[in-house]
């Protein structure tokens, strides 16, 4: 029974409360937050491989992603709401399902956010480069990505990844608010760009380009859906800043829904856009396939601004998923799950900052070494494991603490967001799955040696009906 025992609700709101993290963020910063984690490599680098298995239909196939996320974020609006506190659904799960469901969940959250953090950072060294390219500058080929990720060049290391890895952890490190300041004007830049793409890229469109629309049928849809997920991945690290959140029963719901809700309209109109510019059999092989398509219409300066504004995005997308990492991290430390030097504050600062330099190193080393396409899938699957899972806990809420303040509700969409997640899960490929496996048996070994006798819940008595 020890494995089902739970964190009491009250004794967490307790601590939240009293918790020595700054609450500094309104709903405006949790917006931007969600926005300029969501927009980045997704929609920049990985548009040309959902271009090809979806062909023109690569619209639907934001549609569809984009509903299984929305499923996923009201479910997280209504939970983070109820119970702001750090961890996001890994704290949720404590509270609701028991210790071992609540492990599972944030060991696959640490493979989303750390994996996210390197593969965004790798598709900003590509767009870098790019931009470089245009000025005349090249750095040496041997450090312009991993070994064999360029099948026609020897390369060693990815020097980008790594130089920005460490710039975004020191940023982290010296504080929230700091570096909200910094991203809230990126983010608008980030938007401006995205804009220009559709506001341009409509006036070159050729429609005989999106015939037949659908080719591959909803397969294609599908399989494409589960891929372009990875483009939205980065609202839920929102609700792991709850602890650092001024109101949060209202600007936690705010936040989620609304950068959601902003990402989707723009992807569906970009895509829409670039393959409406560009025969979806082109995008092979193009690592930047947004400027690409302006390139073809021949808008070289616009494609200029694109691969600006792409730096510019996936630099705030890196900032916010090792944000989010660290503040798992921080959560399940904090509980005795890992050791407790992962969430000791910094006495002037006030943030993680052992934690925060600690994954910052390990990840960025993790980019510079990995290839785009090995991490990808990586992400998506232990993302939506996480958010199939993030419903439960709403369900089994309403009927142990009805007492609980809920200032978003949502009707029936839980069990959706369930069913939707897990139907993008078995669309990925196989090779993904068994890596997945592979993790996950990796986390009950740390688990069943370290932190199973090591929580805080170890001692307590009758914890497995505590509320």
């Amino acid at each position: 029974m020890s494995l089902f025992r739970k964190k009491n609700i009250e004794h967490m709101l307790a601590s939240a409360h009293g918790t020595s993290l700054k609450k500094t963020l309104g709903a405006l910063d949790l917006t931007f937050l969600g926005i300029r984690a969501i927009i980045g490599t997704g929609i920049f680098v990985l548009t040309g491989k959902g271009a090809l298995q979806a062909r023109p239909a690569l619209t639907l196939a934001f549609i569809v992603a984009a509903i299984a996320c929305g499923l996923a974020g009201l479910a997280y609006a209504k939970f983070a709401s109820a119970v702001p506190v750090a961890g996001s659904i890994y704290t949720y799960s404590y509270a609701t399902l028991g210790e071992l469901a609540a492990w599972i969940i944030g060991w696959d959250l640490m493979l989303e956010y750390g994996l996210a953090t390197s593969a965004i950072s790798v598709g900003w060294s590509g767009y870098l480069q790019s931009l470089l390219a245009g000025f005349g500058i090249h750095l040496p080929t041997a450090l312009t990505a991993a070994p064999g990720a360029d099948p026609l060049h020897a390369t060693y290391f990815n020097l980008p990844v790594f130089v920005v890895m460490m710039v975004i952890t020191w940023l982290l490190s010296i504080g929230v608010k700091e570096s909200t300041r910094v991203n809230n004007f990126m983010v608008g830049i980030k938007v401006v760009v995205v804009v220009l793409v559709i506001a341009v890229g409509a006036f070159h469109v050729t429609p005989a380009n999106w015939q037949p629309f659908m080719p591959k049928g909803w397969s294609g849809v599908f399989g494409a859906s589960a891929v372009m997920f990875f483009a939205f991945i980065g609202f839920d690290s929102v609700s792991a800043a709850a602890e650092e959140v001024k109101n949060p029963k209202r600007d936690l719901p705010v936040g989620i829904i609304g950068s959601l809700l902003v990402c989707a309209v723009l992807y569906v109109a970009v895509s829409a856009v670039v393959t409406g510019i560009v025969p979806w059999q082109n995008f092979a092989g193009i690592p930047n396939p947004v400027s690409y398509a302006l390139k073809v219409a021949g808008q070289n300066w616009v494609a200029g601004f694109i691969d600006l504004g792409a730096v510019l995005g996936m630099l705030t997308g890196i900032l916010v998923m090792l944000y989010g990492q660290t503040r798992i991290i921080f959560a399940m430390s904090r509980d005795g799950l890992l050791p407790k030097r992962l969430s000791s504050v910094h006495p002037r600062y006030a943030t993680p900052f052992f934690t925060t330099w600690l994954v910052g190193i390990f990840f960025g080393l993790v980019g510079a070494l990995v290839p785009l396409d090995v991490l990808a899938e990586l992400i998506n699957i232990g993302t939506l494991a996480a958010f199939s899972m993030v419903s439960i806990p709403v369900l089994i809420l309403r009927r142990t603490h009805p007492e609980l303040p809920r200032a978003f509700r949502c009707p029936g969409v839980p069990v959706l967001a369930v069913l939707a997640c897990v139907f993008l899960m078995v669309n990925l490929q196989s090779t993904t799955w068994i890596a997945f496996v592979v993790w996950l048996l990796i986390g009950l070994a740390i688990y069943f040696f370290y932190a199973r006798r090591h929580s805080l819940l170890s001692g307590a008595t009758d914890s497995t009906t505590t509320r």
